[in-house]
């Protein structure tokens, strides 16, 4: 079976910065590998051209650069913040507040967002909302494991007890008519 649109696919790989000879920041093991359905979107678009009609058992070796991996650093993604944001029962929690912590925040229109801190001003925290890969190439060397059809359980988790309401599920969108 190929790697394709709808297929479940685990592959193991080390993730390196740059180039093969870059730092490794994440390794994925056949004991834990990396399984996800093929063509959902989960994934960098290159990554997945990359394995795209691989078969069990063949090695990859997949560069991509910033632009298409998660893009260049956006310097309007550096934000300053108002110190007052990060008050808390009248005061900062220093522990939390502080250089090189990553903090969970909304934007301005309730999506959420993780920022770095970069610095603490008197008046005001500098954030970078960039994704922290962002401006980086990436390098990935790997294995596909294992290559099979997708069920409803991969791709709604299991959780199918409005399916048994006569006449179908209606919520989960899984498709199933009882």
């Amino acid at each position: 079976m190929i790697v394709e649109n709808n297929k479940m696919v685990s592959v193991t790989y080390e993730l390196k910065l740059g180039n093969k000879e870059g730092e490794t920041i994440e390794v994925s093991s056949e004991e834990n590998p990396l399984i996800f359905p093929f063509g959902g979107g989960m994934l960098l678009p290159a990554f997945e051209n990359g394995l795209l009609n691989k078969e069990v058992g063949d090695s990859f070796e997949i560069e991509i650069n910033a632009k298409d991996g998660y893009g260049e650093v956006d310097e309007y993604m550096v934000i300053n913040i108002p110190k007052s944001a990060f008050i808390i029962d009248g005061k900062i929690d220093d522990e939390i507040v502080a250089i090189g912590n990553t903090l969970p925040m909304m934007s301005s229109s309730g999506h959420p967002m993780n920022g770095l801190i970069l610095s603490i001003e008197d008046d005001e925290v500098i954030m970078d909302f960039n994704h922290p890969l962002a401006g980086q190439d990436l390098y990935f060397n790997g294995k596909v494991i294992d290559v099979r059809d997708t069920t409803d359980d991969d791709l709604f988790g299991g959780n199918h007890e409005e399916c048994e309401s006569e006449g179908g599920c209606g919520t989960c969108g899984c498709g199933h008519k009882h």
